[in-house]
């Protein structure tokens, strides 16, 4: 039987790690060029499939695929693009297909979010009503680390790194200078309805290193006077706190503190920025002089502070994904399997795909503090194996040496153009 050509395609906010899961299903799938044909990616994801936009990597050296390893962003290009129901929105399910058909695709790996792992089953479900068949798998990629079934997602460690290390290094400058200056620091970390960025920042504080953090978590109502109160406290006892606030804290009514008033393509509440608005409130009510900072964007994209385990299990999913497809699997995505705390170990199991989609995993109660404010001894023994190790790019000229490739675009065959 002749080799199929496979499609891969990058989703949603884009991770320190995602390019290394394609790194890891490029290198497999070239390793069986009897299975597998050509690997061709979508140009700016599931729209590149849409629009008939994919890029050959075939035509991209070993050199530069494997230099995706340590290279952030998303290579090919994501998206916000969601597909509805297939009875909802038919047209784009069928031309899914069409593009598939005219490409003789038979692999689709997604690497994203839950509304990817969605997307991914709904593929998989069509290709048997269609009678096309076609094997698609999931591969999990979130830093909000909020995908069910997995111990815990790639993305997710990297950014846990950069949180902890901000936090740690931000609470020393204002200790630094807390006797006649600033007394508060505030960090709005992402983390829309789970709070396990924001938990990272409790790493910042050891026993060799004390360090006074509040945290505010998506899971626990946002009451003002008990949050005061907790500053005043920590102010007091040490001259100084840091609060790391996640952008999805809430009121006790359930609405957003940060609400922008309008949603993004996904249909998500689109979030403004709490970081000032907690900082105002400490200002006017406790007067202490505040500094805030929005971690944004530099919280997954810090590739030149990876987490060495992110980058591992990153890079081990987009290459099991290949092998579960060669071994006749379907609608799966690969999970990570914690085996062991001390020492961490971890090995890759499968879920099926609607266990997945659409389901989201928020902090446990046991990881979150009697007062609501800090993390855990266990929450700690959890996160601390994920921030472990460093895998630096190579620098060059003082900065990281990312590769750009070549992108080079797959001569369309269909006569008809889609718009989205």
């Amino acid at each position: 039987m002749a080799a199929k050509n496979a499609f891969y395609a990058q989703s949603g906010g884009v991770t320190a790690v995602i390019n290394a899961s394609a790194c890891g299903v490029i290198e497999t799938a070239r390793r069986h060029p009897d299975r597998i044909g050509k690997v061709y990616a979508g140009r700016n994801g599931i729209v590149g499939a849409l629009t008939e936009d994919l890029i050959d990597t075939s035509r991209e050296s070993e050199d530069a695929i494997a230099a995706l390893r340590h290279t952030p962003g998303a290579a090919f290009g994501s998206c916000r693009h969601k597909l509805k129901g297939i009875e909802e929105n038919r047209a784009e399910y069928e031309r899914l297909m069409e593009v598939f058909r005219a490409h003789d695709i038979g692999y689709f790996f997604y690497n994203g979010g839950g509304d990817s792992a969605d997307t991914c089953h709904k593929i998989a479900q069509l290709s048997e009503t269609q009678g096309f068949p076609i094997q698609a798998i999931h591969i999990p990629k979130t830093v909000d680390n909020d995908l069910p079934v997995t111990d815990n997602c790639p993305g997710f460690g990297s950014a846990a790194k950069y949180v902890a290390l901000s936090t740690l290094e931000a609470s020393l400058d204002v200790a630094s200078m807390c006797a006649t200056s600033t007394k508060v620091f505030v960090f709005e970390v992402m983390g829309r309805h789970a709070g396990w960025i924001a938990a990272a920042g409790g790493l910042a504080s050891r026993k060799d290193c004390s360090i006074p953090v509040v945290i505010l978590f998506p899971e626990v109502p946002f009451d003002p006077t008990r949050f005061l109160g907790k500053v005043e406290a920590a102010v007091a006892r040490h001259g100084y706190c840091s609060v790391v606030v996640s952008e999805g804290v809430k009121n006790p009514d359930g609405k957003f503190l940060a609400d922008a008033g309008y949603t993004d393509a996904f249909g998500h509440t689109q979030l403004g920025g709490v970081a000032p608005l907690v900082a105002r409130m400490i200002y006017q009510e406790l007067h202490y002089r505040c500094h805030w900072a929005v971690a944004d964007y530099l919280q997954r994209s810090a590739r030149h502070i990876p987490s060495r385990i992110d980058v591992e299990q990153a890079y081990a999913l987009g290459r099991m994904a290949v092998e579960m497809v060669l071994q006749g699997s379907n609608s799966l995505m690969p999970t990570i399997v914690r085996v062991s705390d001390d020492p961490y170990r971890w090995e890759i199991g499968s879920a099926p795909l609607d266990q997945v989609a659409n389901v989201e995993k928020k902090m446990p109660q046991a990881f979150i503090g009697d007062d609501g404010y800090g993390i855990t001894d266990t929450c700690r023994r959890y996160l601390l194996p994920l921030i472990e190790g460093e895998e630096y790019p190579p620098y060059s000229e003082g900065l990281p040496h990312y590769v750009r490739l070549r992108n080079s675009s797959v001569p369309k065959k269909l006569n008809q153009s889609f718009h989205l």
